[in-house]
């Protein structure tokens, strides 16, 4: 690529990083022992550094600053000057990446997690690193891992362990795992060593450490070191977690791959012997497995010394055995075998978990506070983002009562908000105002029904997935279970 060239439109940027993209994916398919030596000046290429922009200033986190203060949603017409600096602070290698911005979200438990917003500029680079890095380490993550990579979503986990779990598979012993702190312990000796497995130019090994050492400014205005972790807020840190955490997924993948095709599998299982599957996304895992309670149990020292190296530890408080009977809880769902009521078959159902019906209806008593919004409409423009992105989460289960609650619960919380702004109106003449029909609408605004939403099985998809960048000709195609 002419790292030379003019500054390219986004149409234009696109189509030479997808290009680049695909060349590096399949040299890495191809080989893969090769390392990549010459890496740096796409860093630094203008499709590069335009693209990522473009996905730094539209994704979700645009409004929030680092230390300068400064927002990428802020930047507009100057955004030009700014790459064009930025390009030359690479090309001469002056870039230094700065300390992240320290805030803590609070989580449902009650607990905090770490959140760690680095500035613009550093987003940018952070972005080119990815789209440089990604298509190469994409060729070596196994199919078990969904978390954080391009066209696999939490649907696909969920799929896969309802597919081990259902005759005839019947994995039904689970190992249900956490990682604690995985994005705060990570070890970055041992990340730079499986980043040095792909890459061997220098220059984007520094600036990849760089980052991780760059350091945090805490709410407290304190500077502290990043001795480990990656931390969790920054564009490139999904990437670097899966990588340390392919160091997981590789040995699973090697007991799987020791037993051999699917008829020796099946006579391991008569023998006695277990078999095994890893689903993973992202810190969040869970081993399926066709055995007994102490295959299962002896996979806390197993799994703990395989995360040892990279200076991660199982957390204590979440990870346990059960049974698929027992069910369990993952991504946000309920997943159990149960008797179909008027039968004697049992089947593998999922559907959302309490914590994540508490978690909607907390959120629409929030938003349904009485002093929030000035009209109906507002309230509604609100609200049905909220429910429409919840109940597309969750259309591929057994959901259809948990929607009727929803809707129940969500409307009565809406008639109840407008009671309270209208406490002159009688209930006859606030039906016919605001609720023609029984429908709450405001003008063309309508309030969003969760029943409404059609429920359908998700298709599992195997090892069928393909990148983005692979070829009709190499995508991969499906591993019987």
């Amino acid at each position: 690529m002419n790292t030379g060239a003019s500054w390219p439109d986004l149409d234009q940027a696109w189509l030479r990083v997808r290009q680049m993209q695909r060349k590096l994916h399949q040299w890495a398919t191809e080989d893969s022992g090769r390392r990549f030596d010459d890496l740096f000046n796409l860093v630094y290429d203008p499709s590069f550094l335009v693209v990522a922009w473009d996905r730094v200033r539209s994704n979700r986190g645009s409004r929030s600053a680092g230390i300068d203060g400064v927002a990428p949603r802020q930047v507009g017409l100057r955004s030009g000057r700014m790459l064009a600096e930025l390009r030359e602070e690479l090309k001469t290698r002056r870039f230094t990446p700065v300390a992240v911005r320290e805030t803590m979200i609070p989580k449902a438990n009650g607990k905090t997690r770490r959140l760690g917003i680095p500035t613009a500029t550093d987003r940018v680079v952070q972005a080119a690193l990815k789209l440089v890095l990604e298509p190469i380490f994409e060729a070596d993550f196994a199919p078990s891992s969904y978390g954080f990579r391009p066209r696999r979503r939490a649907q696909d986990a969920i799929a896969e362990i309802h597919y081990l779990a259902s005759p005839t598979r019947s994995y039904e012993w689970v190992f249900e795992a956490d990682i604690a702190a995985c994005f705060d312990e990570i070890d970055h000796s041992a990340l730079m060593r499986r980043v040095r497995d792909r890459v061997s130019d220098k220059r984007v090994l520094g600036l990849v450490k760089a980052f991780l050492a760059a350091g945090v400014l805490g709410e407290d205005a304190v500077r502290r070191d990043t001795i480990t972790g990656t931390p969790q807020g920054g564009i490139l840190s999904p990437l670097l977690a899966n990588i340390a955490l392919s160091a997981l997924d590789e040995h699973f993948a090697r007991k799987w791959e020791a037993l051999g095709p699917e008829w020796t599998r099946a006579k391991a299982r008569r023998a006695g012997r277990p078999v095994m599957k890893l689903v993973r996304y992202a810190d969040d895992f869970v081993v399926m497995i066709g055995g007994r309670r102490e295959h299962a149990e002896a996979l806390w020292d197993e799994v703990a010394a395989v995360l040892a190296p990279m200076g991660l530890r199982l957390s204590v408080e979440k990870t346990r055995v059960c049974h698929i009977d027992e069910g369990f809880e993952f991504l946000g769902w309920r997943i159990q075998r149960q008797t179909k009521p008027g039968t004697m078959k049992r089947y593998v159902y999922t559907w959302p978990s309490k914590k994540s019906l508490t978690s909607i209806t907390a959120k629409v008593r929030t938003l349904t506070r009485r002093n929030r919004h000035r009209t109906l409409a507002d309230l509604l423009r609100q609200v049905n983002p909220v429910l429409r992105g919840w109940c597309n989460y969750f259309k591929h289960g057994v959901s259809k009562r948990t929607f009727s609650y929803v809707d129940h619960f969500t409307w009565w919380r809406i008639v109840g908000w407008l009671r309270k702004r209208h406490l002159g109106l009688n209930w006859g003449t606030l039906i016919r105002r605001f609720l023609p029909g029984w429908k709450i609408a405001d003008g063309q605004v309508e309030l969003f029904r969760p029943p409404a939403v059609a429920v359908t099985r998700y298709r599992y998809r195997g090892t069928r997935i393909p990148t983005p960048w692979a070829s009709p000709a190499t995508e991969p195609t499906a591993t019987p279970a």
